[in-house]
């Protein structure tokens, strides 16, 4: 169901007995989560075809059209649908560490052993417990502690392509990155993304089209 949207299922776990876990679909804390998403940009046609039949084009649309899809799939399989967005936020980050055995990059962006940094959680399916059990203990025995490629590079060329140095060993300075972004010396960083993630030598094959890296920049920067 969610491949016909060039969406997968990422990665999946059982909360431990005791653990402070989100609402499932019935109100009780969830028995399991399977974390859904992207893989390099298999899912940007979809999208685009979606929003170009919409007869004004809504607020957040690559959050709206996530919500409907992965919804439902919730609503097939009885599962509660929940987004990155939603408030109070909940620990996407942290449950892709757990379900995929992943580690974050230079960048703060967690880095896939296939995909590299070309990839994106959407949303994820929070399940009441026996619900689409065998699907979960695949996940688990398939989740193995994969070799972190940042650990690999030597010379971290994410961390040198920005021309305002917003990435760094001290973190992300999200300020001086949106207003290079916003000027006009940022017009590279808008037409085809992020200079340092491009920079990446992983996953290069995954990697996002030009005009959807460009969507992505002119969301994070309201442009």
């Amino acid at each position: 169901m969610l491949a016909q949207d060039g969406l997968i299922v990422r990665g999946g776990f059982r909360f431990g007995t005791g653990e402070d876990a989100p609402s499932g679909p019935e109100g009780l804390p969830a028995d399991a989560v399977l974390l859904i998403g992207n893989r390099g940009g298999e899912m940007w046609p979809h999208f685009r075809s979606w929003q170009a039949e919409q007869p004004s084009n809504p607020v957040n649309p690559l959050d709206t059209w996530s919500r409907m899809v992965i919804g439902h799939v919730a609503a097939h399989f009885g599962a509660r649908a929940v987004s990155p967005s939603d408030r109070p936020f909940l620990p996407f980050q942290q449950w892709g560490i757990r379900a995929e055995r992943l580690k974050p990059s230079p960048m703060g962006i967690l880095m896939h052993p296939r995909f590299g940094l070309w990839y994106a959680y959407r949303g994820a399916l929070l399940l009441s417990p026996g619900l689409l059990a065998d699907e979960v203990h695949v996940l688990n025995q398939a989740a193995a502690d994969p070799i972190h490629l940042c650990d690999l590079c030597v010379g971290k060329p994410c961390l040198k392509a920005c021309p305002v140095d917003a990435h760094s060993t001290s973190g992300f300075d999200y300020r001086a990155c949106l207003a290079h972004v916003r000027s006009a010396d940022g017009a590279p960083c808008r037409d085809t993304g992020c200079l340092d993630r491009n920079a990446c030598p992983y996953g290069v094959e995954w990697r996002y089209p030009s005009d959807m890296q460009a969507f992505i920049m002119a969301a994070f920067a309201g442009l």
